[in-house]
């Protein structure tokens, strides 16, 4: 019987089991096991296992304090997960004294990004991510275009025309703007997210944010978001989705660059500031993107991942 030791964090509700794969940790000697796609879905499993949206893993890093590798509940590995670095970040910060430091450095699949962290009596609060500058072109998102930037680009899912401008934040995203139903935004990336994250248009499929502006209590913009997460589904939170939207937001002139601006999810707000650069002759250029925000470790625990319980298909 191999234990598996692992926390269980989330961050705004987007729940993980992060576990610690760096040499001479106990979780070590089971990296295969543990990354293995069978595996995952076993332990996300919400009936049958231990439930979550992913899991994170800590290995050692090659520039940073340590890397993260994001496994989506569904198995897929995905390239970043920004509500995953802050969680990642969270159990670095308290349960490393090594590395318990203003700035945690934190090698991830959209490139070495760093994590301040607000902390009291030892225990990270919340953690700020510079998540590196916005990704425009479309074939670099991907999106099978040649198109400088989409940006509300034509979309046709089931029987509904869309608008929506393609962002990476490391991984793809595919942002629409909804102005006559914000309250309709969980039932439409509900019915709309599946097909649309596997559309031929996007060859590594695509998360699909469902947003809306409106005029915060200060009469300053904020954001109801909701994400269909490619590879979860629709989760109370996504960081990227979120930072994703804001940069869509600044491209398409709801809101203004280099100010924070309030994303409301389901399972709460996060911050997000884009950071003006040069203009470009393709339009507004940014030079990055910061993401404030909490994680929260929920609980410890050891599982054998062979004993989880797996119902006839």
């Amino acid at each position: 019987m191999a234990l598996l030791p692992f926390v269980k964090v989330e961050g705004l509700g987007n729940d993980f089991l992060v576990v610690d794969l760096r040499p001479g940790k106990p979780a070590h000697p089971l990296a295969d096991l543990v990354t293995n796609p069978e595996t995952v879905r076993a332990l996300c499993d919400r009936n049958f296992g231990v439930g979550g949206d992913g899991v994170l893993a800590i290995l050692p890093g090659s520039r940073g304090d340590a890397r993260m590798r994001v496994l989506n509940a569904d198995g897929s590995e995905a390239e970043m997960c920004g509500n995953g670095i802050r969680c990642v970040a969270k159990v670095l910060y308290d349960r490393d004294p090594d590395l318990r430091r203003e700035v945690l450095r934190i090698d991830t699949g959209a490139g070495l990004l760093a994590c301040k962290i607000g902390a009291q009596d030892a225990r990270a609060l919340s953690v700020t991510v510079e998540m590196g500058a916005p990704q425009l072109v479309p074939r670099l998102v991907p999106v099978a275009s040649e198109a400088a930037r989409l940006v509300r680009a034509p979309l046709h899912a089931l029987d509904r025309d869309f608008a929506f401008t393609a962002v990476s934040m490391g991984n793809p995203h595919a942002v629409i703007f909804i102005d006559d139903d914000a309250a309709g935004l969980r039932d439409l990336a509900a019915h709309f997210g599946p097909g649309i994250e596997r559309d031929p248009l996007f060859p590594r499929r695509t998360n699909v944010e469902f947003a809306s502006v409106r005029k915060g209590e200060k009469g300053t913009p904020e954001i109801d978001l909701v994400v269909w997460e490619r590879g979860c589904g629709i989760t109370l939170a996504c960081g990227t989705g979120a930072c994703a939207t804001v940069v869509a937001a600044c491209l398409e002139g709801r809101v203004p660059p280099d100010r924070e601006i309030p994303v409301h999810l389901p399972g709460g707000m996060l911050a997000i500031t884009v950071k003006s650069a040069t203009q470009s002759g393709d339009g507004p250029a940014f030079a990055g993107v910061a993401m404030r925000g909490p994680a929260n470790i929920v609980f410890e625990a050891t599982i054998d991942p062979s004993a989880i319980h797996r119902p006839l298909r």
